[in-house]
């Protein structure tokens, strides 16, 4: 897999979240997600804020907050209460390709972000989507003890393996799901 490939699969990813997007109701855009205490509006600010944000902005932000989590939620929640939820599928559609990373992620991390917060709106509202299987087989190939560690998440003495893929990660009692699920479960969240 080439850099290339995996930025056509972001783009790819938020394309399909942008389409997604236009078809919800007004309703849905206030209901929750699986990211807790944010709605589909938080996570979408949070999505784009890479998109609508400088370095420097988000440096100071940063410091303003004590930290990552702490800036990411309340930067998502100001950024949703400004914003209309006509601007921030804007935000989606203006930046498909838009060629950001997370700091020490590449475009591998980028791609986890866009699908692990697709599923977070579309799992959340109940919706029928399945992440394609050659995006999921790239998220999941760049899975590693850090990233789940970000999430503080114990798989120890658990074996995750996928039911579509051919992919497993750990050791022990075995844990069999579809991908997208198992992704899920690795970045700790509660599936409805």
């Amino acid at each position: 897999m080439t850099d290339d490939d995996i930025r056509a699969a972001v783009a790819g990813e938020r394309a399909d979240l942008a389409d997604m997007l236009a078809g919800l109701t007004p309703e849905q855009w206030d209901a929750p997600t699986l990211c807790a205490g944010w709605r589909v509006r938080e996570v979408v600010a949070h999505t784009t804020q890479p998109f609508r944000s400088s370095a420097l902005k988000v440096a100071f932000e940063l410091l303003r907050s004590g930290g990552f989590n702490r800036m990411a939620d309340r930067t998502a929640r100001r950024d949703a209460a400004r914003m209309s939820s006509a601007q921030l599928l804007a935000a989606v559609r203006d930046n498909i390709a838009h060629p950001w990373t997370p700091p020490g992620g590449g475009p591998v991390g980028a791609l986890s972000h866009e699908v692990i917060h697709g599923l977070d709106i579309t799992v959340g509202l109940g919706l029928d989507r399945r992440v394609p299987l050659d995006r999921m087989a790239m998220v999941l190939g760049g899975m590693s003890p850090r990233n789940i560690a970000f999430f503080g998440v114990d798989l120890t003495g658990k074996r995750l393996e996928a039911t579509d893929l051919d992919w497993h990660y750990g050791t022990g009692e075995p844990v069999r799901a579809p991908a997208q699920d198992l992704l899920l479960m690795a970045c700790g969240r509660h599936l409805p």
